[in-house]
C-alpha cells in the first residue's frame, strides 16, 4: 500500500512538473510573437487596402507608434473597388478603444526601409470613439509602395557600388594602379623609405644648425639681425604714421592731398575741354573738317609715295635710275675733289688779270 502511494505521488508530480512547462511554453510563445497581455480582453477592427505591401498574420498594430494588437487575419475582400481589395482584421485590447476616435486612419508602415511591415493607426480628432467590429479608413499604400521600391533601387545601387568598391580592392591587392603598386611595389617602397632617411637626416641637420635654414634656426647672430631689421621696418612704418619724409607727407599731409584732389579735377577740366572739342586736342579728336584735312593730306602722301615707288619724279628717278645714281655719285667724288684742290692751293684758282683796252 505504501509503494502505490508513493507511485501516485510521482505521477502526480510529473504532471504537475509537464502542466507548468506547458504554461511556461505557452507564455514564451506568446511573448515571442510579441504579445505581452495573455488575459487583456479583445475585440476586432475592420480595415481594407488596395495591397497588403507583404504585411503577414500576426504584425503589430500601434496607435501612433504604441503597439495596441496585431493583425488577426488578411483574406481578400471580393471587391474591386479601389483601396477595399484586401481585409485585414485588427485584434486590439479593449482598453484602446477609447483612445481611437472614429475618424482614425490606418496605414502600412515599416520599421525602416526594408524591415519588417506593421499597420500604424493614426488617431482622428473626432470626438466619438469606434466600437468593437467597427471599420477604419485607410490611407492610401501607393506612397509606401514607392518608398519600398525607392529602397529596393537604393539597395540595388549600393550593391553595384559595393561591387565596384571590390573590384578595386581586389585590383590594388593585385599590385594595379599607382595605390596597387605603393602596396606591393619592393622598389617603391624602398624609395618611399629613402625619401623618408633623407628627411630625417636633413631635419637633424637643421637641429644641429648646419646650413643656412640650421643657421636661421640656431645661429643667435642671425636672429639677433632678423629682429633689428624688423625693427627698422617697425621705425619706418612708424614714421609714415607720423607722416615724416616724402611718403609719409604723402599719407598725412591735407594740403598735398588738396593739392591732389585740386590736380585731378583740373585734369577732369582739360579732358572735359576735350570731349566737348575745345583746343587744339579737342579739334583733333572732334573736328571733322580737321579729320578730312588729315585724310585727305594722308592721301596725298600716300599717292606721292606711290609715284616715287614707281620712279617718276626725281627723287623716283634716284630711287629706280642706277645711271642717274652713278652720275650723281661721280660729280659728288668730283666736287670732292675739287674743294680739297682748292683747300691745298687756292692760288690756282684766284687769278687776277689786268687788261687794258
Amino acid at each position: 500500500m505504501a509503494l502505490q502511494n508513493k507511485g501516485s505521488w510521482a505521477r502526480l508530480k510529473v504532471g504537475i512538473m509537464a502542466f507548468f512547462a506547458l504554461v511556461l511554453l505557452a507564455v514564451l510563445i506568446f511573448l515571442i510573437t510579441g504579445q505581452t497581455t495573455l488575459f487583456t480582453p479583445k475585440s476586432t477592427l475592420v480595415t481594407y487596402l488596395d495591397d497588403a505591401a507583404a504585411l503577414t498574420e500576426g504584425s503589430p498594430v500601434r496607435l501612433n507608434g504604441i503597439l495596441v494588437g496585431k493583425v488577426d487575419k488578411i483574406t481578400l475582400s471580393g471587391s474591386s473597388t479601389p483601396r477595399r481589395v484586401v481585409r485585414v482584421d485588427l485584434e486590439i485590447g479593449d482598453k484602446w478603444f477609447p483612445s481611437i476616435p472614429v475618424d482614425s486612419q490606418s496605414a502600412i508602415a515599416a520599421e525602416n526601409v526594408l524591415g519588417s511591415k506593421f499597420i500604424n493607426i493614426k488617431k482622428g480628432k473626432s470626438g466619438q470613439t469606434v466600437k468593437a467590429g467597427a471599420e477604419i479608413e485607410s490611407l492610401d499604400t501607393r506612397e509606401f509602395d514607392e518608398v519600398v521600391q525607392q529602397g529596393y533601387s537604393l539597395l540595388g545601387s549600393l550593391q553595384g557600388i559595393i561591387k565596384k568598391v571590390d573590384a578595386i580592392v581586389g585590383q590594388v591587392e593585385v599590385g594595379k594602379g599607382s595605390i596597387g603598386k605603393l602596396l606591393v611595389d619592393e622598389e617603391i617602397y624602398n624609395k618611399l623609405l629613402s625619401i623618408v632617411n633623407e628627411v630625417d637626416t636633413m631635419t637633424k641637420t637643421l637641429n644641429r644648425g648646419e646650413g643656412t635654414v640650421g643657421k636661421l634656426l640656431k645661429d643667435d647672430k642671425l636672429y639677433g639681425d632678423v629682429r633689428n631689421s624688423l625693427a627698422r621696418i617697425d621705425a619706418v612704418v612708424q614714421g609714415l604714421q607720423e607722416g615724416q619724409g616724402t611718403a609719409g607727407k604723402l599719407l598725412k599731409d591735407p594740403a598735398l592731398y588738396d593739392d591732389m584732389r585740386g590736380t585731378i579735377k583740373d585734369v577732369r577740366v582739360i579732358l572735359a575741354g576735350i570731349e566737348r572739342g575745345d583746343g587744339s586736342a579737342g579739334k583733333l579728336l572732334k573736328s571733322p573738317e580737321l579729320h578730312d584735312k588729315i585724310v585727305a593730306t594722308i592721301g596725298k602722301l600716300d599717292t606721292m609715295m606711290d609715284r616715287i615707288n614707281q620712279g617718276q619724279g626725281t627723287l623716283g628717278q634716284l630711287l629706280v635710275n642706277q645711271q642717274l645714281y652713278d652720275n650723281l655719285n661721280g660729280a659728288t667724288r668730283e666736287m670732292h675733289g675739287l674743294m680739297k684742290d682748292f683747300r691745298t692751293n687756292p692760288k690756282k684758282f684766284l687769278r687776277i688779270q689786268l687788261k687794258l683796252f
